[in-house]
């Protein structure tokens, strides 16, 4: 099992966890204050599950647009509208169903934002579980500086 997840991009799989971790921590904390337990854990579950799936939509649309070269910008814009206009038609479900507390699936998405802060922990706590170390960074070579520039000197001539 470790090695498949070994195959998810590390970076998501941190993500993954600060979200997890979040919204349980959420959720336990939250019983206790909540008048209705159940709507209260659909209406956080539904912004984590919103949280991960945007973090995944996120990495898919970056990573197609580094091959893409010149046209990635438009390509990643579009994405986020997507992205964006799916949260949105979320939320207007939420809210018009008035079951729900839209607050609550709110802070099961802004998990997201959280998680990123956490993920300096999450890397360490998955260096461990996977028995990794990060390399130690080095100074990248010094490349040589031609004198001659042929730009400069034409113009100056």
């Amino acid at each position: 099992m470790i090695e498949n997840v070994k195959k998810i991009n590390r970076a998501l799989l941190e993500l993954w966890i600060g979200i997890l971790f979040t919204g349980l921590l959420c959720q336990f904390i939250g019983m206790w204050f909540a008048d209705n337990k159940v709507l209260y854990s659909v209406a956080l579950w539904i912004g984590i599950v919103l949280g991960l799936i945007t973090v995944v939509h996120m990495y898919r649309t970056l990573d197609r647009a580094l091959d893409l070269g010149a046209g990635a910008q438009k390509v990643v814009t579009t994405a986020n509208l997507v992205r964006y206009g799916c949260v949105v038609i979320v939320f207007l479900i939420v809210l018009l169903t008035d079951v729900l507390n839209p607050l609550i699936t709110f802070m099961g998405l802004m998990s997201v934002k959280v998680a990123a802060y956490l993920q300096p922990f999450t890397h360490k706590l998955c260096n461990k579980v996977f028995h990794e170390v990060d390399p130690i960074p080095e100074p990248m070579p010094v490349e040589e500086i031609d004198d001659f520039d042929s730009n400069t000197d034409m113009e100056e001539h």
